[in-house]
């Protein structure tokens, strides 16, 4: 008689919790982004931005019932061949919108599942044109390579005094080559000549390539490539003696290329998306989650430094609450339509979206390493003329 009590009590304990676990109302948000591969780093920067934020603000009032948000991960490997069964796994686990990705080419790679599904996805660093051209269902938060591109190229020429550049782009990323076609045109259109070329996927030794920038006397070596190749062209380039400036976007602002430059003595800028300081609140905010959590630290790279796109996954994940309370559903079709009128002032500045789904921006941060002490100085907000 006992043990049937015991198991009469412990069929009323499951069907308790499983009542309470019915009861709660969760919205799922998926999070679309490479935890491994070449962008790896760059793409847990991303997912750290928008844990925060949903460490600040787990719930969301949707349709008068408040929800606990539930984040659904996704590794999209860095690549275009496993982004599909990255985003079909966001897609099967049923979430009301997706955030991501870090890089264009897995974003790009993902769009046609999300579409199919009537899931809209929130881009947060994925600056390709390709991403949102065509559809309505794909956004995003951050600016656009044609301004990012013309940016660097203002930079370059006016600022830096520079009129003949090299630019290098990983063979196939949509990215590297999109921004280097970008910073071309626009070099070119200022007076400036260019020669480009491109490395396979996987190249570890960039020495031809520094060596050929040397010999055609470049006064700027352009790679906007991702933070593992980054890193390999410092070092290279340190080794050499390089003379001429190394230029990049966004992709390299990360702390792992200000660690690798430190004591090198090169130039190096970047265009990027935030600056530390900022949003002072974010900054000091971020910093002592980090600090509480190791496992945190580590994906940012092992230090505090906020990153550009930490900043900016913790302002799309905002967008996606606004959106959700704008739809007053999950249910995505609907809150694909409610992100189109969304106004959203985060820390990374005021984001309202145009068509085809891209944010309204019209100025980046310029930064330069301090090779001395291994972090990144402000240098001016530039825009285009």
């Amino acid at each position: 008689m006992k043990k049937i009590m015991a198991v009469l009590l412990a069929l009323t304990l499951v069907f308790s919790l499983s009542s309470l676990a019915l009861a709660e109302n969760v919205v799922k948000i998926g999070v679309y982004e490479p935890a491994s591969g070449d962008s790896g780093a760059g793409g847990k920067q991303e997912i750290l931005g928008i844990q925060y934020a949903n460490y600040v603000q787990p719930t969301v009032d949707i349709g008068g019932v408040t929800y606990t948000v539930q984040l659904v991960y996704a590794d999209n490997g860095s690549s275009a061949d496993k982004a599909p069964s990255a985003a079909q796994q966001l897609v099967s686990e049923g979430v009301s919108v997706v955030l991501g990705s870090y890089g264009s080419g897995v974003s790009i790679a993902g769009s046609p599942y999300f579409a199919d599904a009537g899931i809209a996805a929130i881009g947060i660093s994925c600056t390709n044109p390709q991403v949102t051209a065509g559809n309505t269902h794909y956004f995003r938060i951050c600016f656009l390579d044609p301004f990012q591109g013309t940016v660097l190229a203002n930079y370059a020429y006016k600022t830096l005094g520079v009129t003949n550049a090299y630019c290098l782009a990983e063979l196939g990323n949509e990215y590297d080559v999109g921004l280097c076609h970008y910073f071309e045109e626009a070099f070119k259109a200022l007076g400036g000549t260019v020669v480009s070329e491109t490395f396979p996927t996987g190249t570890s030794d960039f020495t031809s390539y520094l060596n050929t920038a040397t010999t055609l006397g470049a006064q700027v070596f352009f790679a906007p490539c991702s933070i593992a190749y980054s890193t390999q062209i410092i070092s290279q380039a340190a080794a050499q003696n390089a003379t001429y400036p190394l230029l990049g976007g966004d992709t390299w602002d990360s702390n792992k290329v200000v660690e690798v430059a430190k004591g090198t003595g090169l130039k190096i800028y970047v265009s990027t998306f935030y600056q530390e300081g900022g949003a002072p609140e974010f900054d000091t905010g971020i910093k002592e989650w980090m600090n509480a959590n190791p496992d945190m630290l580590t994906n940012n790279g092992g230090n505090d430094m906020v990153a550009a796109v930490s900043a900016m996954g913790y302002d799309a994940y905002f967008v996606a609450l606004e959106a959700l309370k704008a739809a007053g559903t999950t249910d995505s079709k609907a809150v694909n339509t409610a992100i189109w009128n969304v106004v959203y002032t985060g820390v990374s500045g005021e984001i309202k979206f145009a068509d085809p789904g891209d944010a309204v921006r019209n100025v980046a941060y310029i930064k330069t390493a301090n090779t001395e002490t291994g972090a990144w100085d402000f240098v001016t907000v530039q825009s285009v003329e």
